[in-house]
């Protein structure tokens, strides 16, 4: 008998700001006007182009895979899709895991139990992931891929105590990572070169999707995010974490939030979306053309 799950662990609060898979969006009220230094939170042309592009890539080479968006920093990228996928028609999911790892090295036996129960909300439970139907894919930005280093060791440990069957469960693993884009060259190597658990999982389950290195670096160090950073000496709060949280940058990271989700919601977006995926040679799958269809709308 598998053991019943256990209450989804509080993270900080995220306002909802479309309506998709049946929510209501939150009523925000007036902000107040955003500091000089983070920007108005409107979103210009060339990052929305980038960001859509990007995203496109994501959900081909995602397999028509439940996603899943590790951290905050492609927080943009779940807000376009929450928007794009509002009207239905997508079996698939959209979640997110706004933790922010670090090295697990350091964790405690308290915050490595909090961390598995993260992992379980999001679907990743190791007696939920041998039974699901749907692949789940993890997307983040990468640079050297310690996070999904982190994420993947914990899950395998975890799988291994558990005794679930780990060759079904690796059929149902994928990672996603967005990297800067930079000079081809056959001396190239990429992140995943110099991870071994990379090497267990099927061949194209472990994809990357290059990003402008302008806008690579304003979603991993810049961009103001609606919510705060969530690291591990935080797992562990109960007071106050789960609240309104009201900060410094938090009027532009609403506006631009918001921008996204209306950005998602257009034909045009959509539109966009689907030449762009239909270009990427994993639109051949028929999970994928499915994710497509459903955009179409």
């Amino acid at each position: 008998m598998p053991t019943p799950p256990e209450p989804a662990p509080p993270q900080p609060y995220r306002w909802a700001l479309s309506s998709y898979a049946g929510g209501h969006p939150d009523r925000i009220g007036e902000l107040p006007a955003p500091p000089r230094h983070a920007g108005d939170g409107t979103v210009a042309a060339w990052y929305l182009d980038a960001l859509v592009a990007c995203t496109a890539k994501v959900l081909a080479r995602a397999g028509g895979a439940d996603l899943v968006f590790l951290g905050r920093s492609l927080d943009g990228m779940y807000d376009l899709l929450t928007g794009a996928f509002e009207g239905g028609g997508w079996e698939g999911t959209l979640g997110r895991l706004p933790l922010s790892c670090g090295s697990d090295a350091s964790w405690t036996p308290a915050q490595q139990r909090r961390f598995r129960a993260h992992l379980g909300a999001a679907g990743y439970a190791p007696y939920d992931l041998a039974r699901r139907k749907r692949p789940l894919a993890l997307v983040d930005v990468v640079s050297g891929g310690s996070s999904f280093s982190v994420v993947h060791g914990q899950l395998a440990a975890w799988i291994e105590e558990s005794r679930e069957p780990w060759p079904v469960i690796r059929r149902k693993l994928r990672y996603v990572g967005v990297t800067p884009r930079g000079k081809s060259s056959p001396k190239h190597e990429s992140w995943q070169q110099h991870r071994d658990w990379v090497t267990t999982l099927p061949s194209g389950h472990v994809v990357n999707v290059s990003l402008d290195g302008r806008l690579w670096h304003e979603l991993a160090d810049h961009e103001p995010k609606v919510t705060r950073w969530f690291p591990p000496w935080r797992w562990l709060e109960e007071e106050g974490l789960t609240g309104v949280a009201r900060h410094k940058n938090l009027a532009p990271a609403l506006t631009r939030a918001q921008a996204l989700v209306a950005a998602g919601r257009t034909r045009e977006t959509r539109a966009r979306l689907v030449r762009l995926m239909a270009r990427d040679p994993g639109f051949a799958q028929r999970e994928v053309r499915a994710v497509a269809t459903a955009l179409r709308g």
